[in-house]
């Protein structure tokens, strides 16, 4: 019973986790803990924790720990299942779909209309990230300007591009990097970022 109960579950998040990521956490939530109390808030909260630390979707990652906590390997299967099983069935019924009428115009004009919008949505979010990397000031208030992160972004934009390195590879280049900054701010060494205040008066003598 329990099988079927954690199978119908997943299903329902699986099918209703628009947007992905930290949009599906209330309905997981309600699922895991208010609906059916398979887990404590704080086991909750551990559950979110693990899956920022583990490859895969938080949808995937919480069906599998809720699932292997109930009912073992067994139950693991059934919540994961239940989680993917709605996606892929979308999934194929729109690459159905896709692949049948792609040549249609409105399916073109449609697909073009959308590709600059959804260009625009990955900008956002690559400035949105970078921007905290440059500037100490999130909202572009302050005046210093961190030379380390413009030294890791552009030596991670030139591995990647030029280089054409594995992204882990660099992802853990720059992990390490950053790690040895901190470590040399944690011992009284100061990160090197410059004040434009101070730049724009020497610049001036």
């Amino acid at each position: 019973m329990i099988l079927v109960s954690l199978f119908i579950s997943f299903v329902i998040i699986g099918a209703l986790s628009f947007g992905g990521g930290y949009a599906a956490l209330p309905l997981i939530q309600n699922q895991i803990v208010s609906m059916h109390h398979w887990l404590s808030a704080e086991e909750f909260n551990h559950l979110i924790t693990i899956s920022q630390m583990t490859p895969g979707p938080i949808a995937i990652n919480s069906a599998t720990f809720v699932g292997l906590k109930l009912d073992g390997l067994a139950g693991a299967v059934t919540a994961t299942l239940g989680c993917v099983l709605p996606s892929c069935i979308i999934v194929t019924l729109l690459a159905h779909f896709y692949f049948k009428y792609r040549d249609l115009s409105v399916i073109r004009t449609v697909l073009g209309t959308l590709r600059p919008a959804v260009i625009a949505l990955i900008a956002t979010a690559g400035l949105t990230m970078l921007i905290p990397v440059i500037f100490q000031d999130s909202a572009l208030r302050g005046d210093a300007v961190r030379i380390e992160g413009i030294v890791l972004f552009a030596g991670c934009f030139w591995l990647l591009r030029k280089k054409r390195c594995s992204p882990i590879l660099v992802m853990v280049l720059a992990g390490a990097l950053q790690a040895g900054l901190y470590s040399c701010t944690a011992a009284g060494i100061e990160k090197p970022c410059i004040d434009a205040r101070s730049f724009r008066r020497t610049r001036n003598q």
